[in-house]
């Protein structure tokens, strides 16, 4: 038994060294799934599991003296490494810093972001964490201005052939059946979507992408937790900034391109592989326009538990 991804449906392999093992139990405290026990000062793979194996790996980082090997499901020892010491892990102080000093750019220099550059945003995306894996996060990357703009001249031709969505008389009809805020929602956001999306593409001004000199998609598959695409995304956008690049998260594309025959046909053309429940984009670039001052945020509620 194990829980499928698009990427395997087996589960993982626990091998355990006996004559390594100290019976810690680290183990057995870290593995939610209650798949060791310890027997005679040894673990052993438990008869307990609920799931399956799904070769998080915690069992395999946590063993202090290396008994443990999980395989499968993509994961392999070889993918262990030493974590970082505390010393080089930013304070509080500093992280906040570097949330504070982001905004969204929409306006950037026409120079490339590097390859280098590119990579080191993937790479710290690909630590974000995730509801069961291996991760079924994808993502699409539009490493040049050209593509960028490629990609908002189809979707607008693609939008304009599903305008009709918000039409009067379809949004009349629909009235009853979506409710007041998804009404609210349809008159006073995603009518002028498609209005500035495709009258502005038309006229030559990109409102969809900003041109940006590179852009990455995240998005799921049937089988992902709908958050992971948006917390990879998250981690893309804050190594952007930690690059020294401008960013802007984009939520206004990947809702339209999920459902319909068209939309299938136009993420096959972009090798989108799936429909997904979430997805967002991303775009960076060097910002055009820098900033002096900030403002603060604040929730819509925090209720605190007593």
């Amino acid at each position: 038994m194990a829980i499928p991804t698009s990427r395997t449906k087996e589960p993982g392999r626990i091998f355990i060294n006996t004559l390594k093992c100290d019976g810690c139990g680290h183990c057995v405290k870290v593995c939610s799934d209650f798949g060791f026990e310890l027997v005679d000062h040894k673990a052993v793979i438990s008869k307990n599991s609920i799931f399956g194996c799904v070769a998080c790996g915690q069992c395999m980082m946590a063993c202090p003296t290396g008994a443990i090997a999980v395989e499968g499901r993509t994961l392999s020892p070889i993918q262990l490494f030493d974590l970082p010491d505390k010393e080089s892990v930013p304070t509080f102080d500093s992280l906040l810093a570097l949330l504070q000093r982001r905004r969204s750019i929409r306006t950037f220099k026409d120079k490339t972001v590097e390859s280098e550059k590119i990579n080191q945003i993937l790479e710290a995306a690909q630590t974000a964490p995730m509801g069961l894996p291996p991760s079924d996060v994808h993502v699409i990357v539009f490493e040049n201005k050209k593509q960028v703009r490629a990609f908002a001249e189809g979707f607008s031709v693609y939008l304009k052939s599903i305008r009709w969505m918000a039409s009067n008389w379809f949004m009349t009809l629909m009235r009853p059946f979506w409710g007041k805020a998804n009404d609210e929602m349809m008159h006073e956001f995603i009518k002028p979507v498609f209005e500035i999306y495709v009258d502005s593409m038309e006229k030559g001004e990109n409102w969809i992408n900003y041109d940006a000199p590179l852009a990455m998609y995240f998005y799921g598959s049937p089988y992902t937790d709908p958050a992971d695409p948006i917390i990879a995304a998250t981690y893309a956008m804050l190594a952007g900034e930690s690059l020294g690049l401008g960013t802007c998260m984009l939520g206004a594309v990947h809702p339209f391109i999920q459902n319909g025959k068209k939309a299938r046909l136009f993420r096959e053309k972009w090798g989108i592989k799936y429909p997904s429940r979430e997805g967002l984009f991303v775009i960076f670039g060097y910002a055009d326009v820098h900033y002096k001052k900030g403002v603060k945020r604040t929730f819509a509620d925090i209720h605190r538990v007593s």
